[in-house]
């Protein structure tokens, strides 16, 4: 709210900005980087607790640990708090001359590769692992990789731990050499899924359990990691008689404050009561490998899980950049874009 509040000490007396305000503009971006830090910090401690079996801060307030550990650990993770506000007004001072457009498209672009990299390891994730379904509902798993690993792939730990997550941290490698989003391919092959079912089922009068769960893993994927790349191509429409009408500036409070107080908002929500403890719903999910009652289907639920968590933080670092680029449009700087293009009258 203090971030928003300056939007109003900005204006002069006669009503209007004053251009070039420096001192504001170092405290928007303060405010932008901290959101973005602090919840760093929260995603960390909630691998630190939860996966590697740390304490968590709830100790140090009178909560119970998660596990147990030395209360200097459950320091050390506070400590990431404010490692996280420090970082985040250090970063902001060291650029001080960055514009709130610049700061904008520099948050949207780590945005941009975190969906590029979310992309990736659902296509590769998707393909390996119907593979390997295919393989262990038609007999023939154990003669590719033996006995002992096929009895391992029938275990979701195992298929999660020593398959997925080696295919996701290969996907953020090949993220960081791409520059397409991928999404209408997904689209694609979400299509393609669905028309072998088809030739299966009424054709060949084939049809698997893994073959339903490829469908829906990638259509969840599609469906939730374009959220945010659709909020930056102004690509949501918006029924809404009154916006069409307002002037730029007008819009760029609507876009500010509807930014902080509705987006960020829900997006704290789902990332606070989704990961704020073990059995959240999408932790349990995630920690447990989660599968479906197929027992032939995709090993890949835990992971739908996780989408709800990508969508929030993908969402709130968008709404971040939209913030910025919004108080851009309030101080009336050069280089805004064209909100009126999906606009509904």
């Amino acid at each position: 709210m203090t971030a928003l509040n300056g939007v109003q000490d900005d204006l002069s007396s006669s009503g209007h900005f004053s251009p070039g305000t420096p001192r504001s503009a170092i405290s928007y971006r303060t405010f932008a980087w901290l959101v973005l830090f602090i919840m760093a910090a929260f995603l960390l401690n909630n691998y630190l607790t939860y996966w590697q079996d740390l304490p968590g801060v709830a100790p140090i307030f009178g909560g119970e640990a998660n596990a147990d550990g030395a209360i200097v650990w459950s320091w050390v993770q506070l400590a990431l708090y404010g490692a996280a506000i420090v970082w985040a007004i250090l970063h902001v001072q060291r650029t001080r001359t960055t514009t709130l457009r610049e700061d904008s498209k520099r948050i949207s672009d780590i945005n941009a590769y975190l969906i590029r990299a979310m992309f990736w390891a659902v296509l590769i994730v998707g393909i390996v692992d119907a593979v390997i379904s295919f393989l262990r509902v038609e007999g023939l798993l154990e003669a590719v990789v033996g006995p002992d690993l096929a009895a391992d792939l029938g275990r979701s730990q195992f298929r999660g731990g020593y398959v997925h997550m080696p295919l996701i941290g290969l996907s953020f490698v090949i993220a960081a050499f791409t520059r397409t989003l991928g999404f209408i391919w997904l689209a694609l092959l979400v299509v393609v899924a669905e028309l072998l079912i088809v030739i299966g089922r009424f054709i060949l009068s084939y049809e698997q359990a893994f073959m339903a769960d490829l469908v829906r893993f990638w259509y969840a994927a599609l469906f939730l990691f374009a959220s945010a790349y659709t909020l930056l191509e102004e690509g949501h429409v918006r029924v809404d008689v009154f916006y069409a009408g307002m002037k730029p500036k007008t819009k760029g409070y609507v876009n500010a404050f509807g930014s902080v107080l509705l987006g960020m908002t829900l997006c704290a929500v789902i990332i606070v009561f989704g990961m704020g403890g073990k059995q959240n719903v999408i932790n349990a999910p995630i920690l447990s490998y989660e599968t479906t009652q197929a027992g032939f289907g995709l090993y890949v639920k835990y992971l739908m899980a996780a989408f709800l968590g990508v969508f929030a933080v993908t969402m709130m670092i968008q709404f971040i950049s939209y913030f910025l680029d919004a108080v851009a449009d309030i101080r009336e700087e050069p280089g805004g874009r064209d909100h009126d293009v999906h606009a509904v009258q």
